[in-house]
């Protein structure tokens, strides 16, 4: 393996693999797209104290999509609406809209990742290396 190590990031040829705890501790934001070199879109995973709430915020241009890690989060849109994401639950917010997190838990942290962008979708572009195969004649589940 040719790859270089950097606390605890691993990068080689075309590609970076990390666990969350590399990228920071405590509360706050971890920098993925720093951490790991991603270009086309920013990401950050956010760790927030038990019952803490976010200020509200929006962007000018990038919309955002939410996942959440673990925790309980509530998020609230700039229209007054609440909803509740648990391990799994995601969220895509419009640039303009204005968004809010809260911890649901007095006693748990939250950990969501958010990963925003613009311009779109470039379409379904995967492609096999050459000589590969995959999934048989039949193409993989959902296809």
């Amino acid at each position: 393996m040719s790859a270089d190590s950097d606390n605890g990031v691993v990068k080689g040829e075309g590609y970076s693999v990390a666990h969350l705890d590399d990228l920071g501790e405590g509360y706050g934001f971890r920098k993925i797209r720093k951490g790991l070199g991603v270009n086309a879109f920013g990401a950050n995973a956010i760790v927030i104290p038990p019952s803490y709430e976010t200020g509200g915020h929006l962007h000018e241009e990038q919309e955002e999509l939410y996942f959440l890690h673990s925790g309980q989060i509530e998020i609230e849109f700039g229209d007054g609406s609440t909803h509740q994401l648990n391990p799994g639950g995601l969220a895509w917010v419009d640039a303009p809209t204005v968004r809010k997190i809260r911890n649901r838990s007095d006693s748990e942290d939250a950990v969501y990742v958010v990963v925003g962008g613009k311009d779109g979708y470039v379409g379904r572009d995967g492609k096999l290396p050459e000589g590969e195969t995959r999934f048989g004649p039949d193409g993989p589940p959902g296809a």
